[in-house]
């Protein structure tokens, strides 16, 4: 069977989150299930750069108003089909926003065009290639679905990801005579949303399968407290929404082998650890304390609860706990944490920006990796945590909850917790968590017991991609070891 995956960003070539790592692990694992994935991607100078030995196989000279060509290659183990269009991406920088912080002002143009060059691949657009199934990620890709319901294909299926419903795409009505739609796709069955264009909701609207990225969040999103405004839409057709947990790419974060760590270890030698906990102190400035070490690596927003773990720092620390935090975002929160840093010199460290080896030593050097989402439909940094045996503290919320047992006194005495969980997800309950936590860590030899059971924890995609599997063969009628001309 073959799949074309539409997506914005995929490691390890160009990454600003989570996406990226679900786009660049899934084709690997959907290839065990017997389904074989193309990714289109656009072409960033971070992807034209490693397509050197790519070849051509399609040029639009009139690509909405601009030139482009397809290039299609193999780079660090992924098929890639690469939109070269040098004016709507040859651009510095983050994928989305310009050097100054704001979207860029033609995202509506960059991303509708990565979507209907999708279609055409699904119609037969290069030679030898043609996808049974599409598989849009996101707002991004959002239109990928749109332009195939109201294309000429009626054997092309489509299956969109919301990644995060936060994230919409909403662009003015203006826009919509340029998308090279029929008239009648500006309707409330198609891409009209209040008025306006909604790339994420002609998604859902128009996919055939919608998938969210774990069960509790495809349950949250009917709500109008994480829906967005589209759960109306996803309770009308909730027998074609389904939540498919993410997993991580074992290889890429796997300790005993990982060369950002100043020491790997395995389960059995757990205890080596504390060599990476110092070097991860070094890299923080922080003192050479026998303390917890609680870590964040996230953006810094409102969403990922950062507000929540600023207000506890100072109880933190009286405790004689640490804090590494890594990640960007809000002015306002990075100046908080950078107070708090400058307020607890060698207790609180702060780096900005993306760093992926720091990430893989905080993971292998903090004791404790906190997740406070608001919301969070996966997460990937506490599946990373378990699997270096980082204790996750994560807010009982989406993927998180899905993933990580509470330490609970019915779980410690099962001798089954792998974490931490708080909720609701407020200031009061992190600092219960934070309290609860610190007295788990105290006791070393169950502490131990847990990290060692979440380094067993299944965070791998071998169940989640032949679920994929198995939706992609309910579409199409093959079976994943089927071919088209079956």
């Amino acid at each position: 069977m073959e799949v074309l995956s539409v997506t914005s960003e995929i490691y390890p070539l160009i990454k600003t989150g989570g996406l990226a790592d679900v786009a660049g692990a899934l084709p690997a694992a959907l290839a065990e299930s017997g389904v074989s994935m193309r990714t289109l991607v656009p072409g960033y100078p971070a992807v034209t750069g490693k397509m050197a030995g790519g070849r051509e196989v399609a040029v639009f000279d009139d690509l909405f108003g601009v030139k482009g060509r397809l290039v299609a290659g193999r780079v660090a183990g992924l098929d890639l089909i690469v939109l070269d269009a040098p004016a709507l991406y040859d651009r510095p920088g983050n994928p989305y926003v310009s050097p100054d912080g704001w979207d860029w002002p033609d995202n509506w143009k960059r991303f509708a065009a990565l979507s209907w060059v999708a279609s055409q691949l699904g119609l037969g657009l290069v030679d030898g290639y043609r996808p049974q199934v599409i598989h849009a990620h996101d707002w991004q890709a959002g239109l990928v679905p749109a332009y195939v319901k109201y294309g000429p294909s009626a054997s092309l299926r489509t299956v969109i990801t919301v990644h995060n419903m936060a994230f919409q795409g909403t662009f003015g009505a203006d826009i919509f005579g340029q998308l090279r739609l029929p008239a009648h796709a500006f309707s409330v069955e198609g891409v009209e949303y209040y008025g306006g264009v909604g790339y994420l909701k002609a998604g859902v609207e128009c996919a055939d399968v919608v998938t969210t990225v774990s069960p509790t969040y495809a349950s949250e999103i009917r709500t109008p407290a994480f829906g967005m405004g589209l759960e109306g839409l996803l309770n009308n057709r909730s027998a074609t929404v389904f939540g498919v947990l993410n997993g991580i790419d074992m290889e890429a974060w796997n300790p005993a082998t990982d060369p950002s760590l100043a020491q790997n270890y395995a389960a059995s030698t757990v205890h080596h650890r504390a060599i990476n906990k110092r070097a991860l102190q070094d890299a923080f400035g922080l003192d050479a304390a026998e303390g917890p070490l609680f870590a964040v690596v996230s953006r810094l927003t409102w969403q990922k609860g950062i507000d929540l773990l600023a207000a506890n720092i100072d109880m933190m620390v009286a405790a004689g706990a640490q804090l590494a935090v890594l990640g960007s975002g809000d002015a306002e929160l990075e100046n908080a944490i950078r107070a708090a840093a400058m307020r607890y010199p060698g207790k609180v460290g702060l780096i900005t920006g993306y760093n992926e080896p720091l990430s893989h030593l905080v993971q292998g050097g903090a004791d404790v990796m906190m997740v406070p989402s608001r919301f969070e439909p996966c997460g990937l940094t506490q599946l990373y945590a378990l699997r270096y045996g980082c204790i996750p503290l994560v807010s009982r919320v989406g993927g998180l909850n899905d993933t990580v047992i509470d330490a609970n006194v019915a779980a410690l005495q099962a001798e089954v917790a792998t974490g931490v969980q708080f909720a609701p997800p407020d200031e009061g309950a992190l600092g219960d968590a934070i309290r609860r936590t610190l007295a788990l860590h105290a006791d070393d030899k169950a502490w131990k017991k847990m990290q060692r059971r979440g380094m067993k924890s299944e965070v791998s995609w071998q169940s989640s991609a032949a679920r994929y599997a198995q939706i992609y063969s309910s579409l199409t009628g093959l079976t994943t070891h089927d071919s088209a001309d079956d």
